[in-house]
């Protein structure tokens, strides 16, 4: 069970976060929807302290953080139990594909590089990308970078994956087979918390949607609750805007 309690962050003397409380039960498949700036992406990056909350604890399986008391074997141990996919694929452009699946499992997890490199092959063979194991990122398309970066997550066996909107720096045409390859993730029960702009994707995917607005989440249920029935005024404006 991953519990968020009291999570609170602001930026330049203004609340991005206002106390966001938040279980999620082990396979559970979570969904974020709201409009830009209202604090979705700063609750995926404080929840593995790429942005440092102010306040608020965070559980994840045996592991408890306190925000504002976090050290850094901690926050090492919290980093180990999460895995991110950034918007912008993040990927190492002086790295291969194989060495940037394997660069956490060596420097992160610890693992020897052999079985590090055995695990990336693995890896690369299940995302459709075996024969670019020795590709730089500048030979891959967008829609094949996300797909390493999703691998890389992947390789971990993370108790939590985070989402940062991973379709949103591609070109139509690769969309697809990113959002292929996260339905294929979540079938494996992996607990996945995704920030998205693909309203019908979250439909499909989540057990449950989050809509937040002013750094608090206004309403939460499932797809068809707050995609067909939403009840706050919010919401429904929000999801007016976005049909």
């Amino acid at each position: 069970m991953i519990e968020i309690t009291g999570l609170t962050k602001g930026f330049g003397g203004g609340p991005v976060l206002n106390g966001i409380d938040l279980s999620i039960a082990p396979g559970e498949r979570i969904v974020v929807i709201g409009p830009s700036g209202t604090g979705k992406s700063t609750l995926l990056r404080c929840l593995n302290f790429l942005d440092r909350p102010e306040a608020g604890t965070i559980r994840v399986g045996d592991l408890t953080v306190d925000a504002a008391k976090a050290t850094k074997a901690q926050i090492l141990a919290l980093r180990r139990r999460t895995a991110f996919v950034f918007q912008n694929y993040a990927l190492f452009a002086n790295k291969t594909a194989r060495e940037n699946i394997t660069e956490a499992l060596v420097t992160v997890q610890r693992k020897p590089r052999a079985e590090a490199e055995a695990r990336a092959d693995s890896i690369l063979g299940e995302i459709g990308l075996a024969e670019k194991a020795g590709s730089y990122p500048a030979a891959l398309s967008g829609g094949q970078q996300q797909r390493v970066g999703i691998g890389r997550a992947m390789a971990l066996d993370a108790q939590l994956m985070l989402f940062d909107e991973p379709t949103s720096a591609l070109d139509p045409e690769w969309v697809g087979e990113v959002l292929d390859l996260m339905r294929r993730v979540a079938e494996q029960h992996q607990t996945m918390l995704i920030v998205t702009h693909e309203m019908q994707f979250a439909r499909e995917i989540a057990d449950r949607v989050i809509f937040m607005e002013g750094g608090r989440i206004v309403e939460e249920g499932p797809p068809a609750q707050i995609f067909d029935d939403p009840r706050d005024a919010r919401t429904k404006a929000f999801l007016r805007r976005v049909r």
